[in-house]
């Protein structure tokens, strides 16, 4: 929860901050319930949820002079116009505050709805407890508002009231807030509204969502607009004007903030950059689950001494072995940090981390704990190097390592009983099944109890519970209503998209972008099995297909030929996607829907070669796929189009042989205006 200190701002910017490398290389590190495998909090049981009108999504992370430097050069070499370094980028930079994320909803100036932002697509309405807060207007001041007006921002508690909230907490004999943003969380998150209108809550507009009208021009023109119509600011901001990729002023603003940090009165971690112009935001859309337009440059992590008093290793859901440093508990920028991963057997060799070592250690971005050196001078006299071991702590099989390898991995597959749990909690989390009830202590008491030993047994639970000798309305905690609450989600989720359901599978580096990917490339659940299967042919025409889709690399189409390969994971799916007499499968997978026919390049596969003129390449593949297009990187004879510009190469060569269309940037151009 979020306001328990253990995973304050830790889990929930760990997507954030590290998504790539933790999503892609180091699943097994986060449980999937936890708030770092998601945008936000998972909608709590007692709220009602919120689809969101326009995505909340979550900023990209900075961390150094580079980093922006980095975040400058794709914003030009995205948009042609902005290649010219000469060509000025105004940027307006804004303190990040610490708190809680909101959107609030008016409809006719008047409140209607406000909802966290959950998962980034559904969150929790708490309109009662939004109500509370002295700050947030009822009722839109002035004249010139929209009809529809989704305000967003971030719901806080200052440091001052903070601390009050906290000796009230205490004279009461009640659980102490970590830090404000968990006591604004707690607060915020309260199923009785009275007990969040006697928390200090504060809020600060910075954005806004679906709005029946534009704002204005300028990012600082629309916010404009929201502050006169009674909202409080995000202070103190600025607008700095950017030549080439020079940061110099967004270096002094991230400079004058982090010197102010502690006089401002309320919690930052960092600052948050987006460019000013609001035409230019929506060229440049979206990458992934967040903005290319907005960044959040973070301030250094703080350090702490403290002593490794045990190093353990934890099995992942594919059968990873991660070692995990077990610390001396200490605190760090306001979290209570007991363990630090240690990632694999290279990395302890590498630093010589010993148990008994004591070790500097920072939460990375302010969240997550990672060891950074030992103090030599400090280590005892009996010390001994750490053995890494050969057997898997859970079901004694033995750990393989690959050449070329850092990971050692657990052999004992679906037997192992870690691995099983494990990817029993990720096949039914929220950006998978969402079987809302099923949480991850459930499913360990039911696998505990032998009711659940594969995803097939979730779906036929009610079916066994009516010939178990205790029933689970009978389990202590459970009653009719909660036995029956969790049968209908079950069944609920019954039906579910093709992403959500690739997804679910739990293949190694196959997070929710690359499900999405493969979704959209194959359509069906069939023809994705189909595909897979005969790609295990490595000079076949569907390996190639595979190696050519836009952002799958070698890499990760090995780890899904892998698991098509193993006759226990088809076996899975056949029981779940097989016909069942009247009663149909126990899962319906939805097939991918493509955008609406009248765009001309829906459904077709476009790969672009050479030089384009009017176009980056970068967006000239985020606008085909947007109008429905799969971009592949090769050209096969499933290719439909290869738009090529100057110095095609020998993919316009291979096209020529194939006989797929080639189109000119211009043709191009024509071709997808044409549907518009």
């Amino acid at each position: 929860m979020l306001d328990a200190p253990i995973i304050s701002d830790a889990e929930y910017d760990a997507l954030r901050q590290r998504n790539a490398a933790i999503e892609a290389r180091f699943p097994e590190l986060v449980l999937p319930e936890s708030p770092s495998r998601n945008i936000g909090a998972a909608p709590a049981e007692g709220f009602q949820k919120v689809r969101h009108a326009l995505p909340m999504l979550s900023l990209g992370n900075a961390f150094s002079r580079a980093d922006i430097i980095d975040w400058l050069d794709g914003i030009r070499r995205f948009l042609r116009e902005l290649q010219n370094p000469d060509v000025v980028i105004e940027v307006r930079c804004e303190p990040k505050v610490d708190g809680l994320s909101c959107a609030l909803r008016y409809e006719a100036g008047a409140l209607v709805r406000a909802a966290t932002r959950g998962n980034g697509d559904v969150g929790e309405e708490v309109t009662a407890n939004v109500r509370t807060i002295k700050n947030v207007p009822g009722r839109l001041k002035g004249q010139d508002w929209p009809a529809v007006l989704e305000v967003r921002g971030e719901v806080y508690m200052t440091d001052l009231d903070f601390l009050a909230l906290n000796a009230q907490q205490e004279a009461e004999g009640a659980k102490l807030f970590a830090n404000p943003r968990n006591a604004a969380a707690g607060s915020l998150r309260q199923l009785n509204p009275a007990v969040t209108a006697s928390r200090p809550l504060r809020f600060v507009a910075h954005g806004w969502g679906e709005a029946s009208e534009p704002l204005g021009r300028t990012q600082t023109e629309a916010l404009g607009r929201i502050h006169r119509w009674g909202f409080q600011p995000n202070e103190p901001a600025r607008v700095a004007a950017v030549t080439g990729t020079d940061p110099g002023e967004l270096s002094a603003y991230h400079e004058e903030i982090e010197q102010k940090r502690s006089g401002l009165g309320f919690s930052i971690d960092g600052i948050v950059l987006k460019v000013e112009r609001l035409d230019w935001q929506g060229r440049l859309g979206f990458a992934s689950r967040s903005p290319r337009w907005a960044v959040a440059w973070k301030f250094p992590p703080e350090r702490a001494v403290t002593v490794v008093e045990e190093i353990r290793c934890q099995v992942g859901r594919t059968g990873k072995i991660t070692p995990v440093a077990h610390l001396r508990p200490i605190n760090v920028g306001g979290v209570l940090v007991r363990r630090a991963t240690l990632h694999n057997a290279d990395e302890i060799e590498r630093k010589g981390i010993r148990v008994g070592d004591t070790v500097v250690i920072q939460r990375a971005g302010d969240v997550i704990p990672q060891v950074l050196e030992v103090l030599l001078p400090q280590r005892p006299a009996d010390s001994a190097p750490y053995r890494f071991p050969g057997n898997c702590p859970v079901c004694a099989s033995r750990l393989v390592r690959e050449a070329g390898q850092v990971d050692s991995v657990c052999t004992g597959g679906l037997v192992c009983p870690a691995q099983v749990v494990e990817r029993l909690k990720h096949f039914v989390s929220r950006d998978a099944f969402d079987i809302e009830g099923l949480g991850a202590k459930n499913i360990e008491s039911f696998h505990d109890r032998g009711l659940i030993k594969t995803p097939a047994d979730i779906f036929t639970l009610e079916a066994h519970d009516g010939l178990t000798a205790a029933p689970l309305r009978e389990w202590e905690g459970w009653g009719e209503k909660s036995a029956q609450r969790l049968f209908d989600a079950i069944r609920r989720a019954r039906t579910i998209a093709l992403d959500r359901f690739i997804y679910a599978l739990g293949i190694h580096q196959v997070g929710q972008a690359t499900a999405r990917l493969l979704a959209r490339h194959y359509l069906s659940l069939a023809r994705w099995r189909q595909s897979l299967s005969a790609a295990q042919e490595e000079h076949s025409e569907e390996r190639a297909e595979l190696l050519a889709i836009n952002g799958i690399g070698e890499g990760m189409a090995e780890e899904l030929l892998g698991f098509m390969a193993e006759p226990h994971n088809q076996e899975v799916l056949d029981e779940l996607t097989r016909p069942r007499g009247e009663e149909g499968p126990l899962v319906r997978v939805i097939d991918f829907e493509r955008p609406p026919a009248a765009s001309p390049i829906a459904g077709k596969t476009v790969v672009f070669t050479g030089r384009l003129e009017t176009l980056s390449r970068s967006e000239a593949k985020a606008q085909a796929e947007a109008l429905g297009a799969n971009v592949a990187g090769s050209v096969s004879a499933k290719t439909d189009y290869v738009v090529a510009g100057p110095g095609a190469g020998s993919k316009g060569r291979k096209a020529a042989e194939l006989g797929v269309a080639v189109l000119s940037e211009a043709q191009w151009l024509e071709l997808i205006e044409s549907g518009r």
